[in-house]
């Protein structure tokens, strides 16, 4: 296992977090302090268009490509199979596609700096994603905030006949999508399995019953 795998050791899973909280840091710093003055506002506006865009293509990718095309929709079969290993994209090849379809063709659009502003809201919405999924298979939900997202991907790994609840930082776009699960009256038998599913680090590999 190493940079390149899917399953990573856990120093190559860790690089994640490292490279993309470091270029986020570093890159809005850049910006803010060596941006030109008269930009600065043009500049935020686009980093938090950056963080819209993420959101949508982060519901889309994980949609489309994860679930609909292969050999992305096999390799992601094997974080469906088992969600607790430390299997995730190689960090060299997230961060060459951000370069290549979010930096280069907005380089070809606007200028450098708003360029890189967007390329800085893009990352840091993927930077949140990274924790924001790793959370839900690993950590202990003591928020409300990450008790419903860990209820809400439990939807989406355990309920592989009907799939949805693509969203992982949002639910925003499965909603207007349509693409939530459709909700059924709660029994016993179904609200003690979800509970099986569901557990504070992370999810067992049941079904719930429906």
């Amino acid at each position: 296992m190493g940079f390149f795998s899917l399953e990573h050791s856990k120093a190559a899973y860790t690089a994640d977090f490292v490279v993309y909280s470091a270029a986020v840091v570093v890159m809005a710093g850049y910006l803010a302090f060596a941006g030109p003055a008269g930009l600065r506002l043009e500049m935020l506006g686009t980093a938090v268009g950056g963080l819209v865009l993420w959101s949508v293509l982060e519901y889309l990718l994980h949609r489309f490509l994860l679930h609909g095309m292969e050999p992305f929709r096999s390799w992601h079969a094997e974080h469906h199979d088992r969600p607790t290993a430390l299997i995730g994209t190689p960090t060299i090849f997230s961060a060459g596609m951000i370069a290549a379809f979010v930096f280069l063709p907005a380089l070809l659009l606007v200028d450098a700096w708003l360029a890189g502003a967007l390329t800085l809201g893009v990352l840091s919405g993927y930077l949140a994603y990274t924790f924001t999924h790793h959370g839900l298979h690993h950590w202990r939900a003591e928020s409300s905030w990450l008790k419903q997202r860990k209820l809400w991907h439990a939807k989406h790994h355990h309920h592989a006949a009907r799939p949805g609840c693509y969203g992982v930082t949002s639910s925003f776009w499965d909603h207007v999508f349509r693409s939530t699960r459709p909700q059924r009256a709660a029994t016993p038998a179904a609200s003690s399995a979800m509970a099986s599913v569901v557990t504070p680090t992370g999810f067992v590999n049941t079904v719930s019953a429906e």
